[in-house]
């Protein structure tokens, strides 16, 4: 599949179908530990900083001249030894992707984890202590089945949306959807507290659709951070309308307003999905007009929070109806989200499937180098076989455009999403890499917000992340439902 010919393994089992992207969850967790285990401790066996000959044979020198797979794996990878990994690149790739010049040599100014984040709430990454990024025992837990109170058919919903969710091979819903769907079918607002990979797009459009079939002229207005998830939201929404008659639109930054506009004024749109930005500017031109929307959806608010688009949800929120259905859904819970629940909602039910801080089938540990060894440590992982699926994280813009240059010209299928991008060009991107026609994605923290991608592999924090959460949101893109998964950031 990839230029460096690698040879395929099967991927871990995968849980059993749930709706929308959502993997089982279940209830309260027994959880198993070791004594060993217990606590995740940041000691010299773990500081490649430290001097090494302590350390016991799994976990290697990070020296990137004898850099080896077993350093960041349990599993050995099998067949390359680490001379040859340390040296330089495999001895069966093109020569002319070696040591190219240019590459791997002088200062990688673009790429260091010195400045500030975009987001809000950033700061400098230096002050996340290196042992957050540690945890080599992934905890192996016994958890009690979940047992859903519905099944799909035993909700209130028409029959042809009961038929398209089978036609997608789906018959349980998730917590969330079991939870949250009879509540808005019953009108009620709703707080739901879940992560991406929950199933709470399902959890939301459901009931909406159906409401819309009782009320033929209802409309809902979604409000989402980022382009990419509007796109999916927009993708799981047509499977559950088909042959039904009902339209929507996406109005979204980075994408012509023209033909946005086009759409808007063409059809009766039942559904309008977009990103603050652009709805307020879209709102103010008189072409939404929210008087007419009786239901609004507020999707990873905490995000949109963060982004400093609170402005923007008020003037939306001023907007709506006084009588109004409001579905909001958030990662976290803090007091500024606690003070946006209370200005936007009324007597709201709270639906929670909130996972861990981390996600603990994860396997995260550290890569010790910086400057000019920094991108052929990177090569040096990447052409191992165990790297089937990477998402690579920088900080800027202009830095993930050009690492994902260099992997080109080193020989991998890379691409890269981020803000200077425009729709379709992060779209082609996303498709490539969802459907393993390419290897390695690199991005901005922003531009991954909320990607719901099927078997990444590993997850690399090239660039240092400006938080904590913005560490947990880049490595829960991995190790999703129950499969494992592995995390690796860069340090100097």
């Amino acid at each position: 599949m990839f230029k460096n010919n690698r040879r395929s393994f099967n991927h871990n089992k995968t849980s059993p179908k749930s709706s929308f992207g959502g993997a089982f969850r279940t209830g309260p967790k027994a959880t198993v530990k070791s004594a060993s285990t217990n606590k995740f401790s940041y000691s010299s066996k773990f500081n490649p900083g430290i001097n090494n000959k302590g350390i016991s044979n799994a976990h290697t020198s990070f020296n990137s001249r004898t850099l080896s797979p077993s350093s960041f794996s349990k599993r050995p990878v099998h067949g390359v030894s680490s001379d040859a990994i340390g040296s330089g690149p495999r001895p069966s790739f093109k020569s002319k992707f070696g040591n190219k010049p240019g590459f791997g040599f002088g200062p990688r100014k673009s790429f260091s984890g010195g400045s500030r984040s975009s987001s809000r709430n950033g700061g400098f990454s230096q002050s996340i202590h290196t042992s957050k990024f540690i945890n080599k025992n992934v905890i192996d837990e016994i958890q009690p089945v979940f047992v859903p109170r519905n099944a799909f058919n035993d909700f209130e919903i028409d029959p042809k949306i009961k038929n398209n969710i089978t036609t997608k091979g789906y018959t349980t819903p998730t917590p969330i959807q079991d939870e949250a769907i009879p509540h808005v079918l019953q009108g009620k607002d709703i707080v739901g507290i879940a992560n991406t990979g929950t199933g709470k797009t399902g959890a939301f459009l459901i009931p909406l659709v159906q409401k819309i079939l009782k009320a033929n002229r209802e409309r809902v207005i979604i409000v989402v951070p980022t382009r990419e998830l509007a796109i999916q939201i927009d993708e799981e929404l047509r499977t559950l309308v088909r042959g039904m008659g009902m339209y929507s639109t996406i109005c979204v930054g980075g994408a012509p307003i023209g033909a946005q506009i086009m759409n808007l004024k063409q059809r009766y749109n039942n559904f309008i999905i977009g990103t603050p930005g652009r709805l307020k500017d879209l709102i103010k031109r008189n072409l939404i007009a929210l008087a007419g929307f009786n239901t609004i959806v507020l999707d990873e608010a905490d995000r949109m929070l963060d982004m400093g688009f609170i402005n923007d949800m008020r003037f939306m929120m001023e907007k709506m109806p006084s009588k109004r259905h409001t579905l909001f859904f958030s990662a976290t819970m803090s007091p500024e989200i606690n003070a946006l629940i209370k200005e936007f909602l009324n007597n709201p039910v709270t639906v929670s499937v909130k996972t861990g801080d981390t996600a603990k089938n994860v396997e995260q540990d550290i890569v010790k180098s910086s400057g000019p060894k920094k991108m052929q440590t990177l090569h040096n992982l990447l052409i191992c076989e165990e790297f089937k699926k990477v998402l690579i994280f920088g900080r800027t813009k202009h830095g993930v455009e050009k690492l994902s240059k260099e992997l080109q010209v080193r020989g991998f299928k890379a691409e890269s999403i981020h803000g200077n991008k425009n729709q379709s060009q992060r779209q082609r991107a996303l498709v490539s890499f969802k459907t393993n026609c390419t290897q390695i994605l690199v991005a901005t923290d922003v531009a991954a917000r909320g990607l719901d991608i099927p078997d990444v592999s590993h997850v690399i924090n090239y660039d240092l992340p400006a938080t904590y959460d913005d560490y947990v949101h880049r490595i829960g893109r991995t190790g999703r439902g129950d499969k494992k998964g592995k995390a690796l950031t860069f340090v100097e």
